[in-house]
């Protein structure tokens, strides 16, 4: 018998799933505990809907990803930083002030955790930094560092 799921079952599968089980196990553990439903007209066009519903909204998040990249993609933002002798910083530029330097210039919120930084920035100069916007979706940015 073919059932569609209405929450994950160890043994079965994941929920909103169309899985093939025995008819005793769905009439007798599946069904009286509303586990899952059998797999009529109605339960698989509502399965497909939330298919769709999930592959639009996750479009949408891909083309506004997208977007995002290529508004900040090449742009250069400015970090003023103390120095000591040497021309070397006192600490280093942080993931979390490229974030705010992003915001403050750009006006694009962008989370400290998706800037990737290759090594820390000790001193000053430009540095180029990615930031992972989406799975596969990158920009790159410049970071001048300047006291």
């Amino acid at each position: 018998m073919k059932v569609v799921l209405k929450q994950d079952v160890k043994s079965i599968g994941k929920k909103d799933g169309v899985y093939e089980v025995s008819d005793g196990y769905a009439r007798n553990f599946l069904f009286p505990r509303k586990l899952a439903v059998p797999a009529d007209a109605a339960a698989m066009n509502e399965v497909k809907t939330k298919a769709d519903a999930v592959a639009h909204h996750a479009a949408e998040e891909l083309a506004e990803a997208r977007a995002l990249a290529g508004r900040i993609d090449g742009k250069t933002v400015t970090i003023k930083a103390k120095a000591g002798t040497g021309g070397r910083l006192f600490g280093s530029v942080t993931s979390k002030d490229i974030a705010a330097a992003v915001s403050k210039e750009l006006g694009e919120a962008i989370d400290k955790r998706k800037i990737v930084l290759d090594g820390d920035i000790k001193t000053f100069g430009t540095h180029p930094v990615e930031v992972k916007v989406y799975p596969k979706v990158t920009a790159k940015i410049n970071v001048k560092v300047e006291e």
